[in-house]
């Protein structure tokens, strides 16, 4: 058998893998790419990158948008992410991140400031229907890439933006929200947080409450995905007993290399590959690199003087502390310490695939939402490295191709399968 037809088997293979596991697409549909270059069968990795469908799951820019008056396709000016630069690293979809700060912005704000971020996300579709296209499911995703379109996506990072309200999380849905975040790094009312889970000042639920459990069969008939990046230990357990559809993490890492609180276990990622769900690998240093962590905690004492001190500012004048002036100082800190080797990155795509499975890994890189990315990732042009580095460890092209986009695509299409529709109730029959 030469070299291509060892190809053409793997990529057979893998269809049929598809198909027999019930999934209504096939591999051919995931990784078409009629307006760029065709896999190479020389394997080389910037060829195989730009064959891909490129998918990232977490990304903060939404609060440029409403913070700063700034439009996607302007030029980065200090940022991580921009068309320019996706369009650069080859990246086809982005799930913007729909993320309001529980400090600044208090509970029953917090809706407010969520719609307020929506609209500014869907004000940057107006504003370039000739280069963005909202999408709401897995098949327009791949139909704006026909059209040579940038994905637009959205996600919820942290349940208190639907304040206890059922209504509110179908609202958005109804807005284009297709994932939520269950907590941010504060616990809400219903599902315990990992950021204050060891704060005894904090109100806990072991896990989700009642309510909590509601949240999460809601939005599985929704056909929303459920986001356990940031969740305790325990709400995450309660949420792989109780839910019919896969999970995501948006942007988590592996607690056996780095351990940040954050990060998932190897049980966890074991756990989610059993769900059928997909890990998406978080690019922030404090996450990926032990030694990095250890200084960035060190840095804490002073630098939370300065965030209060600017809260105290902006409090003064009545208003929340915007995003950027905060981003500002957490900058400064990370600039004293240096940027993480690349390695660490690469260290930690390896050991989840080693654990949980190629099947069950992606990219989830925290764009704009952290202080500073590790080493030789500046934005989203650099994402072909990653593919490179993945590449030179022995990942082949197909793997790159599950890895990028394939496997995200994969459980958007099964949570969406999943979901419940209404019953069709008769005249006479309504209660």
């Amino acid at each position: 058998m030469n070299e291509k037809q060892q190809f053409m088997r793997a990529v057979a293979l893998s269809a049929c893998t598809f198909l027999l596991s019930g999934g209504p697409f096939s591999y051919a549909q995931a990784t078409a790419r009629p307006h760029k270059e065709a896999m190479s069968s020389s394997q080389n990795p910037l060829a195989v990158h730009n064959s891909a469908i490129v998918i990232d799951t977490h990304a903060d820019t939404p609060q440029r948008f409403v913070d700063e008056h700034w439009n996607f396709t302007d030029p980065l000016n200090g940022g991580m992410l921009n068309y320019d630069s996706a369009k650069k690293g080859n990246l086809d979809a982005q799930f913007f991140s729909i993320w309001v700060d529980p400090d600044q912005y208090p509970a029953n704000a917090s809706a407010r400031r969520t719609l307020d971020l929506i609209d500014g996300t869907l004000e940057q579709v107006r504003r370039a229907p000739d280069k963005l296209s909202l999408c709401v499911t897995a098949d327009q995703i791949l139909a704006a890439h026909k059209q040579g379109k940038f994905a637009v996506l959205m996600g919820i990072e942290g349940g208190h933006s639907i304040e206890n309200s059922l209504g509110l999380l179908r609202d958005y849905y109804r807005l284009g929200v297709r994932y939520m975040t269950l907590t941010w790094s504060n616990t809400n009312d219903w599902a315990d947080s990992s950021g204050d889970i060891d704060d005894a000042t904090i109100t806990h639920h072991n896990g989700l409450t009642p309510f909590g459990k509601q949240v999460v069969n809601e939005m599985n008939r929704l056909g929303m995905m459920v986001d356990i990046s940031h969740v305790s230990d325990k709400t995450f357990w309660d949420v792989i007993e109780i839910t019919r559809a896969p999970i995501i993490a948006s942007h988590s890492s592996a607690r056996a290399l780095t351990q940040a609180p954050r990060n998932m276990t190897d049980d966890m990622l074991r756990a989610v590959a059993k769900n059928n769900g997909v890990v998406m690998v978080n690019f922030f240093p404090a996450f990926i690199d032990e030694q990095w962590r250890a200084a960035w905690n060190a840095s804490k004492p002073e630098r939370q003087k300065e965030q209060d001190a600017l809260e105290a500012e902006y409090k003064a004048k009545g208003l929340p502390v915007p995003f950027e002036a905060s981003d500002k100082i957490d900058r400064k800190y990370a600039a004293r310490i240096g940027r993480a080797p690349f390695n660490s990155l690469i260290d930690h795509f390896d050991h989840v695939i080693k654990v949980a499975g190629i099947d069950h890994i992606g990219i989830g890189t925290d764009f704009d939402g952290i202080p500073v990315p590790p080493e030789g990732i500046d934005s989203a042009a650099d994402l072909p490295k990653v593919t490179a580095a993945l590449m030179a460890r022995g990942y082949t092209a197909e793997d790159m191709h599950k890895l990028l986009g394939g496997n995200l695509l994969r459980v958007f299409r099964a949570v969406q399968a999943a979901q419940q529709k209404p019953p069709v109730i008769a005249p006479g029959q309504g209660q």
